[in-house]
């Protein structure tokens, strides 16, 4: 059986991110479950590669997916200019080379020539440019994949968290949920963790927005005009979505443990625990695009970079993640194909 060809992006050149990619890779084991392909350059890897002290490791140049060798660290160069590398430093000249990396990748992914991309965190500030005009990588990719919506999930072993609304100011919040809105990221959530977490009855918790979910209308009126319609909605069609849950305790409470995911109305309400609770462990994943796209649940973390102390445990896990979801995909394509062995497998795992 083929391995995946796994896409990685790597970032911000001055950020941890092919100081993490570099200790994935050095571990050999990662070749036994996909053959990864870094799109970058060998010599900003070099440097890297010295610092991690990942003398091992050497990358297989190639110019196309096609050519890729299995047991090796694939590297494609996305540019031909020297790069002035200085791990800490926020500026726009490295943010062109971190876009440069990211297009080439993201088209190899649409072409169907690597079969997920995980990315290296970027600088959502230096990478802006006139081919880059969005708040991150969600929106980029939603628009090259040419969906409506999709939906930032957060996963882990014991917490998944979507997000109604995403980059975009606390104080647009409110006017931008609509009961639509949420209904659409819902059904997202439900089909997400169907097809990619084989979740065959999905429970999904939805948080209110106002403090208290709103004691009832005291505190603010969007769970009563907004948000509880818009479940009542979903569970219409055959969506378990129970709520809205008051968040503070929802959390403190340990009550996530009763659901499957949870969708937040806004990023800091469902990141902030989600970051509490699962910060090594927790992947970003794009759901509700054709294509597989994960990444760590972590910045670029300029204070520690270019000094060998990134841990790279939840690149490794967005790495997992992004396989496993890309297999559960393509199995369930072969299984619709054949209805026999999916109600054979069904009853396997009831």
């Amino acid at each position: 059986m083929n391995k995946l060809k796994l896409g990685i992006s790597i970032g911000d050149v001055n950020g941890i991110g092919l100081e993490i990619i570099i200790k994935t890779l050095a571990d050999s084991m990662i070749f036994n479950y996909c053959t990864p392909i870094v799109y970058g350059h060998t010599k900003v890897a070099s440097f890297y590669r010295r610092i991690t002290e990942a003398g091992e490791l050497n990358f297989n140049v190639i110019d196309h997916p096609s050519k890729a060798q299995h047991k090796r660290a694939n590297m494609i160069n996305c540019w031909e200019e020297d790069v002035k590398i200085e791990p800490g430093v926020a500026n726009k000249e490295v943010g062109r080379f971190a876009f440069a990396s990211l297009e080439r990748a993201t088209a190899d992914l649409v072409n169907g020539d690597i079969d997920a991309l995980v990315t290296a965190p970027i600088n959502k500030d230096t990478i802006q440019s006139e081919d880059f005009n969005f708040p991150g990588h969600t929106e980029y990719l939603q628009d090259r994949d040419g969906a409506a919506e999709s939906l930032m999930f957060l996963v882990s072993d014991t917490l998944r968290v979507g997000v109604v609304t995403g980059h975009i100011p606390v104080s647009k919040v409110s006017e931008s949920i609509t009961t639509e809105k949420i209904l659409a990221k819902l059904k997202l959530m439900n089909n997400s963790l169907r097809d990619d977490f084989w979740i065959r009855k999905p429970k999904i918790a939805v948080l209110g927005l106002n403090p208290h979910a709103s004691d009832n209308g005291l505190i603010g009126t969007e769970e009563q005009t907004t948000i509880i319609p818009a479940i009542e909605e979903a569970r219409a069609n055959d969506i378990l979505a129970f709520g809205p849950y008051a968040a503070d305790g929802f959390f403190a409470n340990a009550t996530y443990m009763q659901f499957d995911a949870v969708l937040a109305m806004y990023h800091d309400q469902g990141l902030i625990p989600f970051k509490q609770i699962a910060f090594e462990s927790g992947v970003n994943f794009t759901a509700g695009l054709k294509f597989v796209r994960t990444s760590p649940d972590h910045g670029t973390a300029y204070d520690i970079a270019g000094k060998n102390q990134a841990s790279e445990v939840s690149f490794r896990e967005a790495i997992f993640t992004a396989l496993h979801i890309a297999k559960h995909r393509k199995e369930g394509l072969e299984l619709n194909e054949n209805p026999l062995q999916f109600t054979k497998l069904s009853r396997d795992r009831d």
